[in-house]
């Protein structure tokens, strides 16, 4: 028969996993919104290039200690060597955390995963030892008052790193009359800045168990500019010329394997009708027009009604009375569709697509529709068996419903609501570069945003491992854990793919309403956001200061849309939403983490 402890563990190990699949919907596909909404990168292979770095940073270079009082909040002696409390606490905690996150993230509010955490624990805290053993204050940047001075300074200092590269790339290719040739050749210079910005970022924030953040400061920038310049000169023999011949040669017949043959390119003939075939993506942000119906009904009873002559089946004319008039204004209205009609029928023609498939998707979607549940009860003999259909049929919809999600209609808002209407507004107000130089920096964007995710997975899996790892130490050592708990591989391998999991089958979630419904995004801003958002997150870890990624990434992308010139470039109702959630998440999570741990800490069962 299985003792308390084991029940703790069992409980935690459930709320360890989901706060992990939440960190992977919520975070990191926040990480990789701003690559997607650029179109540098597809969302399926933002998904591969996503599950693979994540897991790398997370298994091999991952943190192998976790500190038991997660960033000094919770003094250890408040456990007073009792394991089953310890256990508890962060049990409670992750409960609080994951809730919370998904909670939010089911209504598309992005939240960090890392500050939710940790206002669980000051909840779990106060409930535990009081609120005067919390560490309110700074703490070593450890403490409650560092997390609320990153909350305020971190996207406001993000925002000024991310447009001081945006400028720095206009002043260089953007304003230039022949931009293309200029973005092209100055390409190396602006690898050189990423991937010395990269090597830093897995320095100081993705590698705490190789320690090369206590190397002297003379071997750090020997290796990150090492590093980078060894990037730059890469990108100059093999990168420059491979564009070359596509983008100012405009040769349709060179593969991208070719990009091996190096300098040998620029000896490479153009074929006779070069620029023929346009090769180079389109990177505009196009709204998709959803709203036909809208427009046909609008067009159909209003437009026609403004302009017919009012008469009866003889066309002889008629009077109209004011009520008649109210009536007709009243049937109008009735009949044009509302703003979550409109929403419905965005979905509804993604599902149309769907059940139109032949893989597994569409097969379950047309499982789903050609079998609904029946009358009765569910233990009805019918209903059962249609239950053993839509069970697997539902499953393989979770699993692949994600991937199969229209990101982009989702972000620029549906053609004729209010939302699509303000949004059209907001990108009216950016320039639009042209496509061959967006395309120049589409790879220096995927670099950019595989190393954050290298770095992310590093890191950011102490946040989910960290408690898991004490609760697994104080279970199977039957004491409490000591300051520092040590991680097995296992359970990181385990988490990272559960991260990978919430970004595969629920990131899109999050996805649909950051990026592109912030501001326009191009892959020229994207990776200005991506290297400002990594610069911000540096400049912390030198303070040991915590912050989040996601919250750096959005304040970057404020930034970059506000170099437009003017404030109507950046959509401030979604920005005010986004700091609305950020804000509430710590009273909520600490409310919810107290009250849990009160709860449960003070029954008969407990005493």
């Amino acid at each position: 028969m299985l003792d308390q402890y084991t029940y703790i563990f069992v409980i935690g190990t459930f709320f360890a996993l989901l706060d992990a699949y939440n960190n992977g919907a919520n975070d990191v596909a926040n990480a990789w919104a701003t690559s997607v909404s650029s179109r540098s990168i597809s969302y399926r292979q933002a998904m591969i290039f996503g599950t693979v770095f994540e897991m790398l940073g997370a298994i091999t270079v991952g943190a192998r200690t976790a500190d038991t009082i997660k960033n000094g909040i919770i003094p250890n002696s408040a456990f007073q060597g009792n394991a089953g409390v310890q256990m508890l606490a962060f049990t409670c905690a992750l409960a609080a955390a994951s809730s919370w996150v998904m909670w939010c993230t089911r209504h598309s509010a992005h939240v960090s995963s890392t500050y939710s955490l940790i206002s669980a624990v000051a909840g779990v805290g106060v409930a535990t030892v009081g609120a005067s053993k919390v560490q309110w204050g700074w703490n070593d940047g450890k403490g409650l008052g560092a997390i609320f001075a990153g909350l305020g300074m971190a996207p406001a200092i993000a925002a000024g790193f991310a447009a001081s590269i945006f400028m720095l790339i206009k002043m260089v290719v953007h304003i230039r009359k022949n931009p293309v040739p200029w973005a092209v050749w100055t390409s190396p210079f602006f690898f050189l800045i990423a991937g010395t910005i990269c090597t830093l970022s897995i320095v100081y924030k993705g590698s705490p168990s190789l320690g090369l953040n206590k190397k002297p400061a003379w071997y750090i920038a020997a290796v990150t500019l090492g590093t980078g310049g060894g990037v730059a000169v890469l990108a100059a023999l093999f990168f420059v010329p491979f564009v070359h011949a596509k983008v100012v040669k405009k040769d349709y017949t060179v593969k991208w394997w070719m990009f091996l043959q190096g300098p040998l390119l620029f000896k490479r003939q153009a074929p006779d009708d070069a620029g023929a075939v346009n090769v180079i993506p389109n990177y505009a942000v196009v709204q998709e027009e959803d709203a036909e119906q809208s427009s046909t009904s609008s067009e159909s009873i209003g437009e026609y009604d403004a302009k017919k002559t009012d008469a009866d089946s003889t066309g002889i004319p008629i009077k109209t009375t004011s009520q008649d008039n109210e009536k007709n204004v009243s049937a109008v209205e009735a009949a044009q569709p509302t703003y979550r009609e409109l929403m419905g029928q965005g979905d509804d023609k993604l599902r149309a697509k769907l059940l139109k498939k032949r893989g597994p998707l569409g097969w379950a979607m047309r499982t789903l529709r050609d079998n609904p549940m029946g009358a009765g009860q569910l233990y009805e003999v019918h209903n059962m068996k249609i239950l053993a259909k839509r069970i697997p049929a539902t499953v393989v919809c979770g699993l692949l419903y994600g991937l199969h999600y229209d990101i982009h209609a989702a972000q620029t808002g549906i053609a004729g609501t209010p939302e699509g209407e303000r949004m059209q507004r907001v990108y009216d107000h950016a320039k639009k570069y042209p496509n061959e130089v967006e395309h120049t920096y589409s790879f220096v964007q995927i670099l950019t945003a595989c190393t954050a995710s290298f770095a992310h997975g590093a890191n950011d899996i102490g946040n989910s491992v960290g408690p898991w790892a004490v609760i697994y130490s104080a279970w199977h050592t039957g004491s409490a854990a000591a300051s520092k708990a040590p991680v097995p591989v296992w359970q990181l391998a385990v988490l990272s793919a559960t991260i990978s999991l919430g970004l595969i089958t629920y990131g899109y979630n999050i996805m649909k309403v950051m990026g592109n419904k912030i501001t326009y995004h191009s892959p020229s801003r994207g990776c200005s956001m991506e290297m400002g958002a990594a610069i911000t997150v540096l400049v912390f870890s030198q303070y040991s200061l915590p912050v989040s990624t996601s919250m750096c990434i959005t304040g970057a992308t404020v930034g970059v849309g506000l170099c437009n010139g003017t404030i109507k470039a950046v959509n401030f109702q979604r920005v005010g939403l986004l700091l609305l959630a950020w804000i509430a998440t710590i009273p909520i999570a600490g409310t919810l983490g107290g009250v849990l741990m009160g709860l449960v800490l003070n029954a008969p069962h407990f005493r």
